[in-house]
């Protein structure tokens, strides 16, 4: 059977780990900002999942991009982009954002972090944030400088991550609240060092400013990590979806407002703060959006891949439509996040829900994050 391969070249480029996730076996790679981001180790999911909810594992997230706005303008002209309230944006406390385009679309939904008196950074998904933001610099003559440095994170994350990186960096690590960050001495550098990731599982996310030492910290946090099992690992697919986690142009893209991806609460719509879409978003927030994301149970032993959105209906029809799915090896149920329209968003809503593949299911409505059991007509046994 012919193997599809991902070819490379300059256009897809590596990150300061490439060449360690390629010696620890890496199976499988995505690209993610036009770089390598990697998607499996060999083992099954279910397994990689079990881990990483028990261990700790090193995720290369160097494909997670910075774009920074550096200037005296610089917070100012960050705020024109999000409809988040800045005001209480410090050194030390990040800020999860939502970016809108004049009609109120996502264009991103990065982490923001004031790393300087007059610099900042989007710590961004998949889109092309830098491109957004000097365009708007140079159709408004905001006097700021923007670009792409040269900062690649590496996350570590799982139960065991927190004694792991102060085993490397000190005790000092384990201050650091949900979403703060400060930087650490590593070999005479300091580094910026985040406590977030893209899992519930806790951990921290490194800034590596220094291409040259991504091989050495890898090294180093590798040979400490021995006595928590540590592991190579990426962004476990039912793990994330349990969690709620939404992966921006997969489960929302421009076509989606931000009260549609349940991020209202980070909309300011009352006309304090200047923003693009804002007038937009304010008629959008009275009435309230007539589509929103959910979870979605699904009775089955297994998961199909869902490639391309999955129709959900409810007596015979069209609510909404599952953008990413798994099967959950906790749950024992797949676990979906859906796009649902306002009729059929209620938890307990009974569903159906047809696969790519022709497959159809049982579903049941449920809020996000997952709760810890599915509903009973899902566990019951089938007559």
């Amino acid at each position: 059977m012919h193997q599809t391969k991902l070819l490379s070249s300059r256009r897809l480029r590596r990150t300061p780990f490439t060449d360690r996730v390629e010696a620890l076996g890496v199976r499988d790679f995505t690209v993610v900002n036009h770089m390598l981001l990697p998607k499996g180790f060999g083992r099954t999911v279910s397994e990689d999942y079990w881990h990483l909810r028990t261990h700790v594992q090193l995720w290369d997230v160097g494909c997670q991009r910075q774009v920074e706005i550096t200037g005296p303008q610089a917070k100012a002209f960050v705020q024109r982009l999000t409809p988040r309230d800045l005001g209480a944006l410090r050194y030390g406390q990040a800020l999860y954002v939502p970016l809108t385009d004049e009609r109120g679309g996502m264009v991103n939904d990065p982490v923001l972090l004031q790393v300087g008196s007059n610099r900042l950074w989007f710590s961004i998904a998949d889109s092309d944030v830098l491109l957004w933001a000097k365009g708007f610099a140079l159709g408004t003559g905001a006097q700021v400088e923007i670009d792409e440095p040269d900062v690649y994170p590496l996350a570590v994350q799982g139960p065991k991550a927190m004694d792991l990186v102060a085993r490397v960096f000190g005790d000092g690590v384990r201050e650091l609240r949900y979403f703060g960050f400060d930087r650490f001495d590593f070999r005479g550098h300091p580094l910026l060092i985040c406590r977030s990731g893209y899992s519930k599982q806790g951990g921290v996310e490194i800034y590596v400013d220094d291409w040259s030492l991504g091989g050495e910290l890898w090294d180093v946090l590798w040979e400490a990590g021995q006595p928590f099992q540590i592991s190579p690992g990426c962004p476990n697919l039912p793990e994330r979806v349990e969690g709620g986690l939404l992966s921006y142009g997969n489960d929302m893209t421009r076509e989606n407002n931000p009260f549609e991806c349940g991020l209202g609460r980070w909309c300011t719509t009352d006309g304090s703060i200047d923003y693009i879409g804002r007038e937009a978003l304010a008629n959008i927030a009275d009435p309230g959006p007539e589509r929103q994301v959910r979870g979605v149970w699904l009775r089955a032993e297994e998961c199909p891949v869902c490639s391309e959105p999955w129709p959900v209906t409810v007596d015979g029809r069209w609510c909404g439509q599952v953008t990413t799915a798994a099967y959950s090896p906790r749950l024992k149920a797949i676990v979906g996040i859906a796009m649902m329209e306002k009729y059929a968003w209620e938890p307990g809503t009974s569903v159906r829900v047809t696969s790519s593949e022709g497959c159809d299911f049982e579903g049941v409505v449920t809020t996000l994050p997952f709760p810890d059991l599915p509903p009973s007509e899902l566990t019951a046994p089938r007559q």
